[in-house]
């Protein structure tokens, strides 16, 4: 069965172009209602095919901020190739400053490659996947922590069995140029767009840019120049790079007991912060009972020498969320 999205705009004409993908959604407000997802194309004659995303979680938004303001500067006549431009690809989500879709309550970048008959999270993820992702060679999805995560800003690629193609999306990683970059380890890789474009043979790129459901001028700037040095890499955007004052520096987590979860609900009160440098065994949160005072709070202690990368961001922490994740440094 043929997905139901249509484009408003020719993917295949020259020129810089700006509309929608119709996503048909019957409900009660619209009984032939469609939800208007945005999207840019830029192509210029022939050459490699990029697709830049935002917001495949709808509370993450430097990924929007940067594709927003590369579609309204994009340089046309810079243009070699073709690339999509999709800020907020989760749009029901983004609209609702959700982390997943209010509408079918799915986890975007957990049901790749997704369905052409399916829920209106599916039907996007298939129509990327199946129509999109074919045209492309460079793929960039920018994430931040939300809501509920914060992150020294990071950009990453993951291990894989080709290594012709884990060395090109290394490269590519590098190239955006951020304060930091990582070969992630992922807790839970299943049905991610990460994993759909890899199986492609297609060259991805990740990013974990801030966090705490907002931005800061640096964390939207650094989307922006790597999102401008990513086209650079690809031979896509004909123009010299944006080198940041200082390099990135590469991190690994391929130790063991790189991240930390909660044993316990309740307060939670940090003992480090984004950056910094622990050994193993040191002391780095205190989660407080709120039930009653005077019990006396629970230590975590790190469990690997290196840097705080990742942190839980709200205050208050339920039993199995994420509190820490700790990298060490490869190379300053």
């Amino acid at each position: 069965m043929a997905n139901p999205i249509s484009s408003t705009i020719d993917f295949d004409r020259d020129g810089l172009q700006h509309g929608f993908l119709k996503i048909p959604f019957s409900r009660n407000d619209s009984a032939w209602g469609s939800i208007m997802l945005p999207i840019s194309v830029a192509k210029n004659g022939n050459g490699p095919g990029a697709i830049l995303t935002g917001a495949n979680h709808g509370d993450e938004y430097e990924g929007p901020i940067a594709l927003h303001h590369l579609a309204n500067t994009l340089d046309i006549d810079r243009v070699r190739g073709r690339v999509f431009i999709i800020p907020t690809m989760n749009y029901p989500a983004f609209r609702a400053a959700t982390r997943v879709s209010p509408i079918d309550n799915l986890n975007m970048n957990r049901i790749f490659p997704g369905k052409p008959k399916g829920s209106v999270s599916e039907l996007i993820a298939d129509y990327i996947s199946n129509t999109l992702l074919p045209m492309c060679d460079y793929v960039l999805d920018i994430h931040s922590g939300g809501k509920t995560l914060e992150f020294l800003p990071f950009a990453a690629y993951h291990e894989l069995e080709d290594q012709m193609q884990q060395q090109s999306c290394e490269a590519a990683t590098l190239a955006f140029a951020a304060p930091y970059y990582i070969s992630l380890i992922e807790i839970d890789a299943g049905g991610m767009y990460d994993s759909q474009a890899e199986e492609m043979g297609k060259v991805f790129v990740s990013t974990e840019l801030g966090g705490g459901g907002s931005t800061t001028p640096a964390t939207a700037e650094i989307g922006k120049r790597g999102v401008h040095n990513f086209l650079v890499h690809a031979g896509i955007l004909d123009m010299d790079p944006v080198v940041p004052e200082s390099a990135s520096v590469k991190l690994d987590m391929q130790q063991d007991n790189a991240y930390v979860f909660s044993e316990h609900d309740g307060l939670l009160e940090p003992y480090v912060a984004l950056g910094d440098s622990v050994s193993k065994g040191d002391l780095i949160a205190r989660v407080y009972s709120t039930e009653r005072t005077g019990s006396k709070p629970v230590k975590y202690l790190a469990a690997s020498d290196g840097i705080i990368v990742g942190r839980h961001f709200p205050s208050l922490i339920k039993i199995g969320d994420f509190m820490n994740v700790i990298a060490k440094i490869v190379q300053d």
